[in-house]
């Protein structure tokens, strides 16, 4: 599993693509052979950029999933609602489809940002909004995701 690192501004063209930074790119050059996975994000008005494995990766998962419940037939139709395979240029832009622009409410100004295994890509103003709005009760969250409940730690 791939690890990215790092937060950076970049623009959008008239056309849709994001020029990625130099840092993004050695990141991204290890998988540029087998391209990526662009989609809406589950619970944020941002997208997200997956390495192929990684997707086929998360696709096992959900393709495990019974077909006869309903929910998982929504969940799964809502999830891969606007799903685009996308590469990067020669130049290292990623041209993102203007349905997912409108989706993610892009603009000119643009943040691209490592989630562990995946990118995100948002609006500046959504992702220091975001970023704002987070950091409000972000002691507690981290207290509740990362905290001793149980007895475990982690190492």
């Amino acid at each position: 599993m791939h690890h990215f690192l790092g937060t950076y501004e970049c623009k959008a063209d008239a056309k849709g693509r994001i020029m990625m930074p130099i840092a993004i790119k050695k990141q991204l050059a290890s998988h540029a052979d087998t391209g990526f996975v662009l989609k809406r994000a589950v619970f944020n008005p941002c997208l997200e950029l997956y390495p192929m494995q990684e997707w086929a990766q998360l696709m096992e998962k959900i393709n495990a999933l019974n077909r006869f419940n309903k929910k998982n037939n929504d969940f799964i139709r809502r999830f891969t609602a606007g799903v685009k395979r996308v590469e990067l240029d020669a130049s290292g832009r990623i041209l993102i489809p203007k349905d997912l622009i409108k989706h993610a409410q892009i603009s000119k100004e643009v943040v691209v940002s490592s989630t562990v295994n995946i990118l995100e890509i948002w609006d500046q103003t959504l992702y220091e909004k975001a970023i704002d709005e987070a950091a409000l009760d972000f002691g507690a969250l981290a207290e509740d995701v990362m905290g001793d409940k149980h007895g475990d730690q982690i190492s």
